[in-house]
C-alpha cells in the first residue's frame, strides 16, 4: 500500500519525506489556507521535495472553469494531480482531462456509485472519505470495501485513495481490504510508529548495554 500525505505544510513534508515513507501529497483549498500561503507556489515547493503524484484542487464549479483551473495547475510540474469534486460538472470536466492526458483524483467520494461514474469518466484516482461517514454514523470501511470490490470484478484501473483517515486503525483497515493508497496527516504517520512494547524493548536493550559496555 502507498501512503500519501495529506497536508500543505511544507515543513510536515519535509519530515515526512526523510522518513522515506511518503510518496505523494494531497492537498485540498481548506489545506492550502490554513498556510497563508499563495497556491501555486505551495504546490511549486512541494513538487520539489515529493517526486510522486500531487494532488491540487480546483475551485470551479462548471466544467469549462474546472478544464480551465486544470491546465494551468498541470504546467506547474508533471506531478500534479487534478483533484476534482464528484458532481456532474466534475464528471465532464474529468472525461475532458482524461482525453488531454491530465490526470485526475476524483474527490468527495461518498458511495459505491460514484466511485464507478468517476472510474468509467476516466479519473486516475478516487478518494473515498472514510472519517466524514463515520461522523454521521456510517461504516466508512464498508465503502472502501465495496468500492475495492467492483474495481476488481470490472478491471478498474483507477487507483483506489482512501481518504479522511483519522486514526492509524483505518490505515491498516484499508490496506487489508485492498486500497492502493492511504492519505494521511503527518500527525498519524508518527502514530503509526508508535508501539508500546517497541518502546519497552528499546528501553531494556539500552538498559542493559549500559551493563555490558565497558566490560
Amino acid at each position: 500500500m502507498k501512503l500519501f500525505l495529506d497536508t500543505a505544510n511544507v515543513e510536515e513534508i519535509r519530515q515526512a519525506a526523510e522518513l522515506g515513507v511518503i510518496c505523494g501529497v494531497t492537498t485540498n483549498p481548506t489545506l492550502i489556507a490554513r498556510e497563508g500561503r499563495n497556491f501555486q507556489e505551495v504546490i511549486k515547493e512541494i513538487a520539489q521535495i515529493i517526486d510522486g503524484p500531487i494532488s491540487a484542487e480546483v475551485v470551479g464549479i462548471t466544467k469549462e472553469e474546472m478544464v480551465l483551473e486544470a491546465k494551468e495547475l498541470a504546467k506547474i510540474h508533471k506531478n500534479i494531480i487534478i483533484k476534482i469534486p464528484l458532481i456532474p460538472e466534475g464528471l465532464k470536466a474529468i472525461k475532458v482531462l482524461s482525453s488531454l492526458g491530465i490526470k485526475t483524483n476524483a474527490t468527495l467520494i461518498f458511495s459505491v456509485n460514484q466511485a464507478i461514474l468517476a472510474a468509467n469518466a476516466g479519473a486516475t484516482y478516487v478518494s473515498p472519505f472514510i472519517g466524514r461517514l463515520d461522523d454521521i454514523s456510517h461504516d466508512g470501511m464498508e465503502l472502501v470495501s465495496d468500492i475495492c470490490q467492483v474495481f476488481v470484478n470490472y478491471n478498474y484501473e483507477t487507483e483506489i485513495i482512501a481518504a479522511s483517515v483519522r486514526h492509524p486503525i483505518h490505515v491498516a483497515q484499508s490496506a487489508k481490504l485492498g486500497a492502493h493508497i492511504a492519505t494521511v496527516p503527518y500527525k498519524l504517520i508518527l502514530q503509526m510508529c508508535k508501539h508500546p512494547l517497541t518502546d519497552l524493548g528499546l528501553e531494556n536493550f539500552l538498559k542493559d548495554w549500559e551493563k555490558v559496555k565497558n566490560k
